[in-house]
């Protein structure tokens, strides 16, 4: 309702981690992506062995300051393009309605979400004391709306149902968020985040040689540090074995995955696990079993991605495919059926289903206008997805002055004038590159393209790129109707 705090609570990489105002994440990535510095990177944002649900202290102790508002990205597991435009995509606020909430996100999600309560509770007293001035006329006392981007979600929702936040709630709205897990953690977590999977060896430069090993290591190290990456595991079914029809959970000790501590594991199910106790216990208690509060679930469903682990003798490898022969889809980060709040909605058509990828989940024009509506209280059924929509293959890191390429698989692309362009703080690094289906073509920017492939959902075109060092935001552009799709990637060396 237009009277109601709205609070904004980003993902993972979502707030700008600072000591003495100085941004210390973005400075150790650089020094990691310069294949250098690997000491650095630990020494700056690891924190202490066996943390748990603890506050760090001392030199481990960093500061939130503030959501983040350029690209940024943790190769292998997920990427952000910021968050400048969220309280603008949710309409005209007053002062004090608004109210994002940056926090510490290598810490535990259980941590996380007691510093919530307390910021809403602080928030929402303040509110209520100046709401006269602004909605007279209400019909009810504020409450509170929840806006949370992917890991942000799983934040919300603890929040809600185990802190006693859906006392003061009107609705949550998560975009992206995986409410199931993602098996991209498994990855990063086991030291495999960076190269190239089943389904995208097809790509040019997924492959990294030694600079992805240097990567996966040193990220790997750092994450096994981190709470809130143990967090995002998947509880769903992720694992495969070979010769079996059935998939098995992380927690089937049989077939374990190499590499990844069983610890870890067990507090992904043990967060997830007190979270559906609470919503049980809860839902007991609730007329006609129903929530106090409305969940309006957003995701994304147009992009390859990765949806489990496959576990066989001759080593462990990652997966598009969870059974029936297709590439499963998501927004290239969360899988579609995680993004699914199912906790809260009986269909996956209750849910609003987009073509953007996770890392601009929060910041498209469509989602903007999602959660204008949301905010408005209009019906799920008014938030309608746009149509036309096309899945991106892109590598997550590539390497300096060598030539990656990008897979757009679609309906009718050949006619949609696809093309695509890198960017760096908005500067283009050069003209926009058109895919195409035939080889040996080059563009404007020098970039050649390469064969297309037909894909099980339409036809596939594609593109080759080449850029320096550092972190670009790729933007791809299609016409009739024009869409345009962003991704983060990640140039490593100098």
């Amino acid at each position: 309702m237009r009277h109601d705090l709205v609070v904004f609570v980003p993902g993972i990489l979502g707030s700008r981690l600072t000591r003495e105002g100085r941004d210390v994440w973005n400075q150790s990535l650089r020094a990691l992506f310069r294949l250098r510095g690997r000491s650095r990177v630990m020494a700056e944002v690891a924190l202490p062995p066996g943390i748990g649900d603890g506050r760090p202290e001392g030199p481990y102790a960093l500061v939130a300051d503030g959501l983040l508002k350029s690209p940024d990205a943790l190769p292998g597991l997920l990427s952000s393009l910021g968050y400048p435009d969220v309280r603008a995509a949710l309409g005209e606020l007053a002062e004090g309605q608004y109210v994002p909430f940056a926090y510490d996100w290598r810490l535990s999600n259980r941590l996380t979400a007691r510093d919530l309560k307390e910021c809403v509770e602080r928030a929402l007293a303040r509110w209520r004391e100046r709401v006269d001035a602004f909605h007279p006329d209400r019909p009810d006392e504020p409450r509170v709306v929840l806006v949370c981007h992917s890991m942000g979600g799983l934040v919300g929702r603890y929040y809600l149902e185990c802190l006693g936040g859906r006392e003061t709630a009107r609705t949550l709205v998560t975009l992206g968020t995986p409410h199931r897990g993602a098996a991209k953690a498994v990855r990063f977590l086991s030291g495999q985040g960076v190269g190239p999977v089943v389904g995208d060896g097809r790509l040019r430069g997924a492959a990294l040689g030694g600079a992805g090993g240097v990567v996966n290591g040193t990220l790997r190290e750092l994450a096994l540090t981190l709470p809130s990456v143990a967090q995002l595991l998947p509880v769903y079914d992720a694992v495969l074995v070979p010769g079996r029809t059935r998939r098995r959970s992380l927690m089937d000790r049989r077939h374990a995955v190499p590499d990844l501590p069983t610890a870890l594991v067990e507090d992904a199910f043990a967060f997830d696990r007190e979270f559906q106790d609470a919503r049980d216990a809860n839902r007991r208690g609730d007329p006609g079993g129903r929530l106090p509060y409305r969940v309006h679930c957003l995701g994304g469903a147009a992009h390859p991605t990765v949806h489990g682990v496959v576990v066989a003798p001759e080593g462990t490898r990652f997966t598009t495919d969870l059974g029936g022969g297709r590439a499963w889809s998501g927004d290239g980060t969360v899988p579609r059926e995680s993004a699914f709040a199912g906790w809260a909605l009986d269909y996956e058509e209750d849910a609003v289903w987009n073509g953007y990828r996770h890392a601009d989940m929060a910041g498209g024009d469509s989602v903007g206008h999602q959660l204008s509506v949301v905010r408005e209280g209009r019906a799920a059924r008014d938030l309608l997805a746009r149509d036309e929509e096309f899945g991106l293959d892109v590598p997550e890191c590539a390497l300096a002055g060598e030539p990656f390429d990008v897979l757009a698989t679609g309906e009718g692309l050949a006619r949609r004038n696809l093309r695509a362009v890198l960017t760096r703080d908005g500067v283009p690094a050069s003209p926009p590159v058109p895919f195409a289906g035939e080889t040996g073509r080059t563009g404007k920017a020098g970039g050649t393209v390469g064969y297309g492939e037909g894909g099980a959902s339409g036809e596939t075109r594609r593109v080759s790129l080449t850029a320096g060092p550092g972190t670009w935001v790729l933007e791809v552009t299609a016409e009739g109707p024009r869409r345009v799709c962003r991704e983060v990637v990640t140039v490593l060396g100098e």
